[in-house]
């Protein structure tokens, strides 16, 4: 599930938080890299479960609305589809996702239950539940109505931005790129798999951690490298007067552009300007580009960079 662009913000994370305290050892930033990294592999977990939660809350609902002192024929006859959605049902029983509800609980206790209300009464009022009640009454059309319920509710919800990131100081810059790994998930669900639909890995392979690790190591290690390639590029600048978010994005460009010789050197420049887009000020992509790109022809030119 994790893939090198949330990587990579994690270490942009990791380092600028380890040059403000500059008192933790390598091993220890190691150590917390990799507790982020499997932070928001729980998210991942969390989010889905939520599905599960939405649809206890409206069968919940529904239990109590037959005990109103005025019962209408909607409490006596209501439209069960919702917490009969087969998609929801198989997640409820999926072995992975109930073994980590053991584990670690739910996000949504306490202050969450009225939290999952709201989004309940936002998903039962939208147009996409009244196309939903309106389609075929299929496994396929259960399944879709969540992957759209997430893609255009909930991952628009900026009530579950905010939620989400007083519960981790971990989950600031996740809910985003983790709603990609949720939508990637529904859509790999089968019926026939019951129980046993696996889930995505936290890791897609071996490298992936390596590369995690390795990168911010080669980042901290060569600080003082990079630095210098990068003082020598700048005219009329003083690093001092640099955003300090621009020089660590630019020391962690430079270090995967250096010892990660399978990843072809414009993939890497291309992640680090985004990254320069989302986290800095408007100009700084182009400012990053403009350095690393001069410092990648010197070091092609004095063939200390031998790959393309």
């Amino acid at each position: 599930m994790i893939n090198r662009i949330l990587i990579r913000i994690k270490v942009l994370q990791i380092v600028y938080a380890y040059y403000q305290k500059s008192s933790e050892d390598l091993h220890s930033v190691e150590n917390e890299m990799l507790h982020s990294l499997q932070k928001s592999y729980d998210l991942y977990h969390y989010l889905l479960y939520l599905i599960v939660l939405l649809t206890d809350a409206e069968q919940k609902k529904l239990d109590a609305s037959k005990y109103k002192y005025l019962v209408s024929e909607s409490d006596r006859n209501p439209n069960t589809r919702f917490i009969h959605n087969r998609f929801a049902e198989q997640l409820r029983t999926n072995e992975t996702l109930r073994r980590f509800s053991v584990k670690c609980g739910t996000l949504w206790n306490d202050d969450g239950l009225g939290f999952t209300r709201q989004l309940l009464n936002e998903i039962l009022q939208s147009d996409l539940y009244k196309e939903y009640l309106l389609s075929p009454d299929t496994y396929e059309s259960d399944r879709e109505f969540w992957r759209k319920v997430f893609k255009n509710i909930l991952l628009e919800n900026d009530n579950l931005f905010d939620y989400i990131e007083d519960k981790s100081i971990y989950w600031g810059s996740d809910v985003e790129i983790t709603g990609t790994f949720i939508l990637k998930t529904i859509k790999r669900f089968e019926e026939e798999n019951g129980a046993k639909q696996e889930l995505l890995p936290m890791f897609r392979d071996e490298d992936d951690r390596s590369f995690a690790v390795q990168l911010l190591r080669r980042t901290i290690l060569e600080h003082k490298e990079n630095e210098s390639l990068i003082d020598q590029q700048i005219q009329n600048w003083d690093l001092e007067r640099i955003a300090l978010i621009d020089l660590y994005i630019m020391q962690i460009a430079l270090s995967e552009i250096k010892n990660f010789p399978s990843i072809p050197i414009n993939v890497s420049l291309n992640e680090y300007i985004d990254l320069a887009r989302y986290y800095s000020t408007p100009k700084s992509s182009v400012f990053i580009n403009g350095i690393l790109d001069s410092i990648v022809n010197e070091l092609k030119a004095s063939n200390k960079l031998m790959k393309n």
